[in-house]
C-alpha cells in the first residue's frame, strides 16, 4: 500500500489516499476538501477511487465529500454514532466556520466491521472520545491505522466539543489502539505520522 498524504481544508486536515501500486485502486481517507492539486493528482495517476472513509464527522474532515462524488460514484462510510453530526451543522461546526455542510448518504458502519477495498481490509476500530462515533481504520496487512482525530504525534484529539469525553478518548486508545504493533505506522487527521510504540512511550496524555 502507497499512503499519500494532501493538507486541505481551513484546519490543514490531512486527507489520505491509500493506492494499491498495481491496479491504481484508492480509497480515500477524510476529504475535507476537493481543491484542484488533489482532483488533478488523481487523474495525473489514473487512481481509481473506491471508496470514502470518514474518520469521524467533523467540518473539516468531510467538506471535500461533495466535489469527490462529482468525478467518482463511490459510497461514503461513517461510524453510525455519528450520524447527527453528519447532519447538524452546529454539532459538526460547520456553522462556525463557514455557511454550514451537512452529507445526509453516508453508509453508516460499526465497531469490528470490515472493509474491503483495493485490495485490503479496513477494519473499524470505534474509538469514542472526539465525536461519539469517532472511529480509526487499521489495515493489519500494510501494518497502517488511520486515526483521524483519536491520536496524534505526541498527543491526542480534543475533548472540548459537545459529545466529546476525555476518559472514553483516552480508554479507546488504550483499549483499541496501544494493543498494536509498536511498528504500526500511524496517520492522523492533523500533523505529522507516528507509530504506536513511539506514542506508547512518548505521549503525556498516555
Amino acid at each position: 500500500m502507497k499512503v499519500e498524504r494532501f493538507v486541505t481544508g481551513i484546519i490543514s486536515t490531512n486527507c489520505y489516499l491509500a493506492i494499491n501500486e498495481e491496479t491504481k485502486q484508492t480509497v480515500v481517507i477524510d476529504p475535507a476538501a476537493s481543491p484542484s492539486s488533489l482532483m488533478g493528482h488523481l487523474k495525473a495517476e489514473g487512481l481509481k477511487v473506491e471508496a470514502i472513509l470518514l474518520t469521524h464527522g467533523h467540518f473539516d474532515h468531510i467538506m471535500g465529500i461533495d466535489g469527490f462524488l462529482k468525478e467518482y460514484d463511490v459510497p461514503v462510510y461513517v461510524h453510525e454514532d455519528d450520524k447527527e453530526l453528519m447532519v447538524d451543522p452546529k454539532l459538526n461546526q460547520s456553522s462556525t466556520y463557514t455557511k454550514g455542510y451537512t452529507f445526509a448518504d453516508a453508509r453508516f458502519i460499526r465497531d469490528g466491521q470490515v472493509l474491503t477495498y483495493a485490495g485490503y481490509d479496513f477494519e473499524v476500530f470505534h474509538t469514542p472520545g472526539h465525536t461519539p462515533g469517532g472511529c480509526c481504520y487499521y489495515v493489519r496487512s500494510e501494518g497502517v491505522l488511520f486515526s483521524g482525530d483519536t491520536l496524534f504525534a505526541n498527543s491526542v484529539g480534543r475533548t472540548d466539543f459537545p459529545g466529546s469525553s476525555t476518559s472514553a478518548l483516552i480508554r479507546s486508545i488504550q483499549e483499541k489502539l496501544m494493543t498494536l504493533p509498536d511498528e504500526t505506522r500511524v496517520y492522523p487527521g492533523h500533523m505529522g505520522e507516528t507509530a504506536i510504540g513511539h506514542e506508547r512511550v512518548n505521549n503525556p496524555f498516555l
